[in-house]
């Protein structure tokens, strides 16, 4: 339950850190989704191996 909220609240922050449209965020690239995309890997990972 805990492991499929947590996964659910990163795939909402990586679409909010991608570069979309905002001018304040254009000039950071994609390393604000790449981040949060590792991170929501890992989770991933760790879910599947029952760590979480």
């Amino acid at each position: 339950m805990l492991s499929t909220i947590l996964i659910i609240i990163l795939i909402l922050a990586l679409l909010g850190a991608l570069p979309l449209g905002a001018g304040y965020n254009r000039n950071w690239g994609y390393a604000p989704g790449g981040v949060v995309g590792l991170i929501l890997v890992i989770v991933i990972v760790m879910a599947l191996m029952g760590r979480i």
